[in-house]
């Protein structure tokens, strides 16, 4: 006959949700500017649009509905903590963090809010149209009838008023009321708080697991490369959010397949300037796609070389699009070709191809094929465009 388990009965004996309570806006924020608010290590860099930014400060204001909830981990025995970085910028956390909260859910809604409130720089053409009754980007000068969101909604109500004070339609005694009930709607607009207490690191990532992205993983490449902070690296604002913003600004953001490979594919992408930099000769399994990164060894190369990995492979990317682009070549349906492309590129030394190598690369493109191909496969066909170096 089995037993009962105790761990069972344990757990009917606690209920976290007794830990909710509701926390406004404004109340975040200043908790955010008081570094008494942090995020776990392992957590991305932002990773939303301005659009979305936008779309969640409409919510706020006209949604019938209420915002989904914040998840935090309170600290109180920092033995067992995450190590803990700032919003924004990401500047690792140093001295005494004992009784300071972690943001374990919620940092892309909570940063949103705390750059209207800090007037942060890259929410200057977010504006909120008196007219359209809503938040959106202008492009180009802001009218008179519209006010900056840095500026509506400022941590510092004098500079409201000295904005408003300043043109001649908002500073109506009938159209300042209106805007100071929208400030006050949103600086008292309450997030529920769900608090757990004292959370491993792999408690923490496995409820950040089950809170985002459908429950697909954190990566261990995420966690490795985080742990980098320390030395003074950030592997998202130093090299993959500019590895997914070359890619978007030049019409291929739609080529990853899932959020997650935003990380993984740039980070495959580094196996061939790590092979140069080592001065290796390429091995089977160090292809440029998402199953063979290779993060333990990439984190053995040390942050200076490290930060050529990525100054090389940066610069070869750059080179794979202009490829595409001068050749008229047809847009690429996978990220495979661009990353394939790059990784020939790093081995060339970022070199400018000679004809014979262009000739070689443009029928390796018009005749390269991903659908349906094996690991295997896809790895025999980096090996074939490699060859192209000899040409």
């Amino acid at each position: 006959m089995a037993t009962i388990n105790k761990e069972l009965i344990k757990a009917t004996s606690f209920n976290p949700t007794k830990r909710s309570y509701q926390a406004s806006i404004k109340s975040l924020c200043e908790r955010i500017e008081k570094k008494q608010l942090f995020l776990p290590l392992y957590q991305s860099g932002m990773r939303w649009t301005l659009g979305k930014n936008i779309d969640l400060l409409n919510f706020q204001l006209l949604g019938k509905a209420p915002v989904s909830p914040i998840s935090i981990n309170e600290i109180n025995n920092t033995e067992i903590a995450v190590e803990q970085v700032s919003f924004i910028n990401r500047d690792l956390i140093e001295g005494n963090i004992q009784g300071k909260q972690s943001v374990t859910d919620g940092q892309q809604r909570l940063t949103c809010n705390y750059k209207a409130f800090t007037d942060d720089d890259s929410f200057r053409s977010v504006v909120l149209d008196i007219g359209r009754g809503r938040f959106y980007e202008v492009n180009g000068e802001i009218q008179r009838y519209q006010i900056p969101v840095g500026k509506l909604l400022n941590k510092d109500v004098q500079v409201f008023f000295d904005y408003t004070n300043s043109n001649s339609f908002l500073k109506k005694q009938e159209v300042k009321d209106v805007l100071m009930s929208v400030r006050s709607k949103l600086f008292d607009y309450n997030y529920t708080v769900n608090i757990a207490e004292d959370l491993t690191e792999s408690e923490q990532v496995h409820w950040f697991e089950v809170l985002n992205n459908a429950g697909s993983r954190v990566s261990q490449v995420q966690i490795k490369f985080a742990k980098l902070l320390v030395q003074g690296l950030d592997i998202y604002s130093d090299y993959t959010d500019v590895f997914v913003t070359i890619m978007k600004e030049n019409g291929y953001g739609n080529l990853f397949s899932q959020k997650n490979t935003e990380v993984s594919i740039p980070v495959a992408t580094l196996n061939p300037a790590y092979e140069v930099i080592l001065e290796k000769e390429h091995v089977r399994n160090f292809c440029p796609m998402a199953s063979d990164t290779k993060e333990n060894q990439l984190c053995s190369l040390g942050v200076e070389k490290l930060k050529r990995c990525f100054d090389i492979t940066l610069d070869a990317l750059h080179k794979a699009i202009n490829f595409i682009d001068n050749n008229d070549l047809v847009p690429p349906t996978r990220i495979d070709f661009i990353t394939y492309i790059t990784g020939l590129y790093v081995f060339n030394k970022n070199e400018e191809l000679t004809l014979s190598q262009t000739k070689a690369l443009i029928e390796w493109y018009q005749e390269a094929d991903f659908s349906n191909k094996s690991n295997d496969e896809r790895r025999d066909m980096f090996k074939d465009i490699i060859k192209i170096k000899n040409y």
